[in-house]
């Protein structure tokens, strides 16, 4: 396990829109469902037990440019723990300036896999703050808020960054993301054998098996968004799944 993540951990998603936590369906505008203010969404995870939290820029992501700057400053600054952003961060300015505003790790998506060097340069001036996301539906790296395909598959699209410094590889299963009907654990499996870097595993959890499924195919932690909104476990119940 790498030191980044020394033991498996679950992460509570704070994924922020129009300045408001939401969830959506396999990604797709206008299936979101709505959770209120993210400090008290964050806060919320913190007292429950968190180590760390997922924040997302929605309209970022969608956009092309961060646009939920206030909502997310305002959950870095009020919790303790270490956090990683993703959605709308484009560039290595981007990334420094996030990173400069207290974010511990920046997710990069589209970014990345457009441009693999742009790990490279912000892990050499910020060592372990770039998490690379690899997006899939239908087994293709998806891009752009995940609405154009990318060309590659997620197995080749992660050995390209076993040299660049990334500290983890967020994989997005598109196809289960926010259905809460469970998770596909094989394309997992066949990113934990094509690459050194740590897998970060996110979409469809529905269930404290699909948390210890995704533990089992040797992710190093997962992100948890709807089932934990909706209260299907607890983030203790899943803790103690895991560490069972």
């Amino acid at each position: 396990m790498s030191t980044q993540f020394p033991r498996f951990e679950v992460i509570p998603a704070v994924d922020v829109q129009h300045g408001e936590v939401v969830q959506l369906v396999q990604g797709e505008r206008g299936t979101e469902k709505t959770y209120g203010d993210p400090v008290d969404a964050a806060t919320r995870w913190i007292d429950a037990g968190a180590r760390s939290l997922h924040l997302v820029d929605l309209d970022g992501a969608f956009d092309g440019e961060r646009a939920n700057g206030a909502a997310i400053d305002a959950v870095v600054d009020a919790v303790s723990v270490p956090t990683q952003l993703g959605g709308g961060i484009r560039s290595a300015a981007d990334a420094t300036d996030v990173l400069e505003r207290g974010v511990d790790r920046v997710i990069l998506g589209t970014a990345a896999v457009e441009n693999p060097d742009i790990v490279a340069e912000i892990s050499e001036r910020h060592p372990d703050s770039v998490v690379v996301s690899l997006d899939a539906k239908d087994g293709e790296v998806v891009v752009e808020g995940w609405t154009e395909g990318a060309g590659i598959s997620p197995v080749e699209a992660a050995a390209r960054y076993d040299d660049l410094g990334a500290c983890a590889i967020l994989f997005t299963n598109v196809d289960v993301e926010g259905k809460l009907e469970g998770v596909a654990t094989d394309p997992v499996r066949d990113l934990v054998a094509a690459t050194d870097v740590p897998i970060i595993a996110s979409g469809g959890v529905a269930t404290l098996a699909d948390v210890t499924a995704l533990r089992d195919a040797g992710a190093a932690a997962v992100v948890v968004g709807s089932a934990l909104y909706e209260g299907k476990f607890t983030l203790a119940e899943a803790q103690a799944a895991v560490e069972e």
